[in-house]
């Protein structure tokens, strides 16, 4: 059996912060931080997305939570085909050409920034979400091999967005080649398994079920509240999971209010 860590996908949303989920006076990044990793062994940094991290930012991340804790951290916007405002890149980069010169460099700085959680066994795996406009086929297939070769010793999950990657077995056996984690997801339409293409790692997202699901705004899409027969759905395919990974990570991305830290509490609750 697998040792299973479920987590939220951030700790700092700004809906978290007001809901009350922490405790009176834990208003600083790293009081909150400490007062996470409490409660969950395991958390998805989602602002690498926005913008690329510091080292120090990651050090401190680290120094913050305690042995065994795991981060997976999301893949940079650019990395990953998605619209990339100038102002997110740094400075000496903003007039560079969109093209592989330009992420190969973006990889360099953000693998660098991400090294002190690496080093210091905090880090779960790399997040490469990928968009919906991303269709499968041969054009694809390179540009997703290209960002492999590029994190070719470091841990790495693949989230598709585009239902179709999962309308033929090829997928499956193209991230086995490539040593990556298929991301599951849970969103409207229900649970969405994914195969399992590594032996060390199998991560499952829960989006929550909203009716806006990739066409609404970001509090539309993610509002949802998860009950427990609907986690208990997935208890099944969670413990045909854990028996055939070394690490299982659930996540929850349902972020408005402590929506997710409490779909996380209820499903903690319910493989106890």
């Amino acid at each position: 059996m697998s040792d299973i860590f479920i987590g939220t996908c951030g700790w700092t949303d700004p809906a978290l912060l007001r809901s009350g989920w922490y405790p009176p006076g834990h208003r600083t990044p790293e009081n909150r931080l400490r007062h996470y990793a409490t409660r969950f062994p395991l958390v998805e940094a989602d602002s690498p997305y926005y913008a690329l991290p510091t080292a120090r930012t990651t050090t401190l991340w680290a120094d913050r939570t305690p042995p065994g804790f795991r981060f997976d951290v999301k893949a940079f916007s650019l990395l990953t085909g998605h619209p990339t405002r100038p102002s997110a890149l740094p400075a000496d980069l903003r007039g560079h050409p969109r093209d592989e010169t330009l992420r190969t460099e973006v990889w360099t700085r953000y693998a660098a920034a991400l090294a002190p959680l690496r080093e210091a066994g905090r880090l779960g795996t790399l997040l490469f979400q990928y968009p919906p406009s991303l269709v499968p086929g041969p054009e694809a297939e390179s540009f997703i091999r290209t960002a492999r070769e590029r994190a070719h010793d470091w841990p790495f999950a693949v989230e598709f967005r585009n239902p179709a990657w999962w309308e033929t077995d090829r997928t499956a056996s193209f991230l086995r080649d490539l040593g990556a984690t298929a991301v599951a997801t849970d969103t409207r339409e229900g649970p969405r398994q994914a195969p399992v293409t590594t032996p060390h790692l199998a991560l499952v997202r829960f989006h929550g079920r909203s009716p806006h699901w990739l066409t609404g705004t970001k509090e539309e899409r993610f509002r949802h509240t998860y009950t427990e027969r609907e986690l208990a759905e997935w208890l099944p395919r969670i413990r045909s999971l854990s028996t055939r990974t070394k690490e299982l990570h659930l996540l929850f991305n349902n972020c408005c209010a402590d929506a997710a830290a409490e779909a996380a509490r209820t499903m903690r609750d319910l493989l106890a």
